[in-house]
């Protein structure tokens, strides 16, 4: 959690609202395995980081609400009545759906101001989005009493983010976010919205991100796209989700789906088994399994499921030249972001170093290294 941006937003407040606010901070994540698979029902990997969004909140009594994002030295007024999305892209509507959401389930909250600011770098696909939405709502539980349980508020955070945003993302932004543990990863069973922690001791290893600094939009049709093409194989196929298919079953309906959505469903189905043996690993601590694992999910994401991008390819292709790298793949939903590789402690900063050279005469822009420590969910910041 970082000290400064806490202070930095409590000090906004103070001078702009002259009242003491209730403080949260709420953390972006990181997926070690487990990609596109949380809208199959399937199981993800992820872990809360120490980079996030910091929230200073209070009753107003100005007879409406003001929200104020820092970063972005944005304001917008509203009032709670009158709620409807803005126009698409704008980072209010996270705001606006989540107290949509709140509304939506009978709980009556008052007028509000909140003050925000993030670390977490942009488009990087370590979800700001959803670590905004969570500082909303559990700002908002903790000022009005709601008495919502954390899986109420992340269920929130993911409809604000399906009706207000656009996007129908699955649950594990919200959840890392909302449930992480210093520390540790959390293998998450997205249909049943329960984890189990593994304690993350790479020992002599590291994960390290690398961000292509390529920008992306999920709201984009391609995410909508293959959550589409997910669902439609699943009806095909009579089950819920594809949570519920084998590779046979894939291999009965061939005749009746593109080539492209065989490949997809494939995909999702070997992601889900991957994830569960990469969690296997880690508790053996066979960490070349592990990056195996890794990259066997970057060529899917490439190959089959296609969100990848030539510079995502290029910096996993770096991280497979080096023999000190166990692993690497794309991470969040793709079209730009990051990678996270599985990287040997006395390599980082010399891998770093020469992939940040290699991308530079490659794309002519610059990437970025990141080193992450793992943390606790949102919580109020005494």
């Amino acid at each position: 959690m970082s000290a400064t941006l806490i202070k930095e937003v409590k000090e906004h407040f103070l001078k702009k609202f002259k009242t003491s606010p209730i403080l949260i901070f709420s953390p972006g994540r990181i997926n070690i395995i487990g990609e596109h698979t949380d809208y199959n029902g399937g199981f993800v990997f992820p872990a809360a980081v120490d980079k996030g969004i910091a929230a200073a909140i209070q009753k107003s009594d100005a007879g409406k609400c003001t929200a104020i994002a820092l970063d972005l030295d944005s304001t917008i007024e509203f009032e709670l009545d009158k709620l409807k999305p803005s126009k698409e892209g704008s980072w209010e509507n996270y705001v606006f759906g989540v107290v949509a959401e709140i509304q939506n389930r009978n709980k009556v909250i008052g007028d509000f101001n909140i003050i925000f600011k993030g670390n977490i770098p942009g488009g990087a696909g370590m979800s700001s989005s959803a670590a905004l939405e969570n500082s909303v709502v559990f700002g908002l539980n903790e000022l009005f009493d709601l008495g919502l349980t954390k899986t109420e508020m992340i269920l929130i955070s993911q409809k604000a983010e399906h009706n207000y945003v656009g996007v129908k993302c699955g649950i594990m932004d919200q959840y890392a976010s909302m449930f992480g543990i210093k520390n540790n990863a959390l293998l998450l069973d997205c249909r049943t919205i329960e984890s189990k922690p593994y304690e993350i001791d790479f020992k002599e290893h590291q994960l390290m991100l690398i961000n292509t600094n390529v920008k992306h939009s999920l709201s984009d049709s391609a995410y909508n796209d293959r959550r589409s093409a997910c669902e439609s194989i699943a009806e095909l196929l009579k089950i819920e989700t594809l949570r519920d298919a084998t590779e046979e079953d894939l291999e009965q309906i061939i005749d009746k789906v593109t080539p492209e959505n065989y490949q997809k469903g494939l995909y999702v189905i070997q992601e889900i088994e991957r994830t569960q043996k990469a969690a296997k690993a880690i508790e053996n601590n066979d960490l070349e399994k592990l990056g195996a694992l890794m990259y066997g999910s970057h060529n899917g994401l490439q190959h089959q499921y296609k969100v990848s991008c030539a510079e995502l390819d290029f910096l996993v292709d770096q991280a497979k030249k080096n023999k000190k790298v166990l692993g690497a793949r794309m991470m969040g939903g793709g079209f730009g972001g990051c990678t996270i590789n599985l990287i040997a402690k006395d390599e980082a900063k010399d891998f770093g170093k020469s992939v940040s050279k290699a991308y530079k005469n490659k794309f002519d822009k610059e990437c970025s290294v990141y080193f992450i420590k793992l943390s606790d969910g949102t919580h109020l910041v005494k």
